[in-house]
């Protein structure tokens, strides 16, 4: 194994502050880009939907 203990891993030697940040931010940015396009999923079904009933009525 690489490291001799788990505070050993998580300070990943005098990297951890870096490598952890990294971690974080890249979830972080993954996170809000499946939730934005679940976001324009709904709107765009909301759309479509409004769409078909005016069209619907003429």
């Amino acid at each position: 194994m690489a490291f001799e203990s788990i505070n050993e891993f998580i300070s990943m030697g005098t990297h951890g502050l870096y490598v952890w940040s990294v971690y974080g931010i890249s979830l972080i940015l993954l996170l809000g880009s499946y939730l934005a396009s679940v976001k324009a999923k709904k709107n765009q079904i909301k759309r479509l939907k409004q769409r078909y009933l005016r069209e619907q009525k003429s």
